[in-house]
């Protein structure tokens, strides 16, 4: 039986700087991820967008190596968010089960896929959290302007939960490649299949779909808070027009009786 184990460490990891520091043997790499072989049967799997997975190490050497790529981090994460799964080698037997994955061999590839998608399901953890906590946040304002007929938000902070749901939205359209499958599983029947069953059996699909559906409301409320805001300002514009031209006009009428 051996271990899959996925952690959320970072933000961001610097993929370029960790290819020219790690001196493991490099099986797999493109320019957001890079898959090592540590030892015999053990491997370690480095995501852009703050992801490492191990497979077959013991907590020892994954803190080694979490010290090794700390370096190389960008708003390293002391509280991590895990997953993992057991991996059990059955001759002929492929099935990916609710707590465990059947592999006939210990192939590179298959752990690979296993890998990939522990990861991804920890990142969608990850991004389920931070929407959880703007659609909250986003409630509140709707709750307060409800109840007095206004926002409690002003512009400035209102371009800034802009940005902050936006960014949310890029990163996980850059980082999560749910509905696509890499390139090895297009001409493998076996890894196609494992790469399909461990879709279902992370349930990726419903959970990218809720992510979804949460920053598609967040941002209907923003732009319905920003429609308000603009129509409040265009209000005051007005408002300020009519005074000084109300202004103008004593003054004329001053000036033409005096």
């Amino acid at each position: 039986m051996y271990k899959v184990v996925a952690y959320q460490i970072a933000s961001s990891i610097n993929i370029k700087a960790c290819k020219q520091q790690l001196s493991w043997q490099l099986l797999f790499q493109d320019s957001d991820e890079l898959f090592y072989e540590i030892d015999q049967h053990s491997f370690v799997y480095v995501f852009q967008y703050g992801m490492v997975s191990f497979f077959n190490m013991s907590d020892s050497q994954i803190t080694e190596v979490l010290n090794t790529l700390k370096p190389h981090t960008n708003n390293y994460f002391f509280e991590k968010l895990s997953e993992a799964t057991e991996v059990l080698i059955k001759p002929k037997t492929l099935k990916v089960q609710f707590n465990h994955i059947e592999l006939p061999t210990l192939d590179q590839e298959m752990i690979r896929l296993v890998m990939l998608y522990a990861s991804q399901s920890v990142a969608l953890d990850r991004y389920s959290e931070i929407t959880e906590e703007l659609l909250e946040q986003t409630h509140q304002h709707t709750l307060y302007l409800e109840k007095k007929g206004k926002l409690d938000i002003s512009g400035h902070k209102l371009k800034r939960f802009i940005g902050k749901t936006l960014n949310i939205k890029n990163k996980i359209s850059e980082n999560l490649y749910i509905f696509d499958s890499p390139e090895i599983t297009w001409e493998n029947e076996q890894l196609n299949k494992l790469n399909t069953d461990l879709k279902q059996s992370f349930d990726l699909h419903a959970r990218y779909r809720l992510i979804h559906e949460r920053i598609e409301i967040i941002k209907e409320n923003l732009e319905l808070f920003k429609d308000i805001m603009d129509h409040r300002e265009s209000s005051t514009l007005e408002w300020i027009i009519i005074i000084l031209i109300v202004i103008e006009v004593f003054d004329l009428f001053i000036a033409k009786f005096w």
